[in-house]
């Protein structure tokens, strides 16, 4: 029992992440995300309770993977192999979380009525950790003296890019859907830019690998 409901959950919440990503949230039915599941509407209450919870729970679903971007900033590295490392794993969230980056990035743009206080305080502590990070390694000559809230913004900006306006890059490559040699293409180009202008020195294993 326990695999059909983690299953059905699964389901109504890939379904409500494309509809609110296609909609928004006031303008998705919950029949609509029902149909897409291909599940009855009553599911939908049974498992979520009401469209508020469900759309918390999409939220949650990408602010997780969101916070967990930045483990390696969490631990005492270079900034090469942070940067990275934090590049990948953010195209990676572009990649396999589409619809959910696309509602974050409409809640994000509507000023985050729906976010907790909780993942509010979260993502910010998460931000200056980060912002506080790049400027030790600026103030340690590690890399060159730029922004470091903006170099984190850029980043940001570069790797979702690919979730939030896929429609845009489709019409561009040509391509309905990226492969995955399109975002490892990707990946490593934002990290060439990154790297070189930033100034920051592979290491010596980096260039050997």
């Amino acid at each position: 029992m326990s695999s059909i409901r983690e299953r059905n959950r699964d389901l109504i919440l890939r379904a409500a992440s494309e509809e609110f990503a296609d909609k928004g949230f006031a303008a998705t039915k919950t029949s609509d995300i029902a149909a897409k599941a291909g599940l009855p509407k009553p599911n939908v209450y049974y498992y979520f309770k009401s469209k508020e919870n469900l759309y918390r729970e999409v939220l949650e679903s990408i602010v997780e993977p969101l916070l967990q971007a930045s483990a390696p900033f969490k631990q005492a590295g270079h900034p090469y192999d942070v940067l990275t490392a934090y590049i990948r794993s953010k195209i990676r969230i572009s990649r396999e979380l589409p619809y959910a980056s696309k509602v974050f990035a409409s809640e994000i743009m509507h000023g985050a009525p729906h976010l907790s206080a909780e993942q509010t305080q979260q993502l910010n502590d998460q931000a200056r950790h980060n912002i506080e990070c790049i400027q030790r390694w600026i103030d340690q000559g590690l890399m060159a003296n730029v922004d470091p809230h903006h170099l984190l913004f850029s980043i940001w900006a570069a790797t979702q890019t690919y979730a939030d306006f896929d429609w845009q890059i489709s019409t561009v490559t040509g391509k309905a859907t990226l492969s995955d040699a399109d975002y490892d293409a990707a990946a490593e180009t934002i990290i060439r830019l990154v790297i070189k202008g930033c100034e920051v020195e592979e290491r010596p294993q980096a260039r050997s690998a």
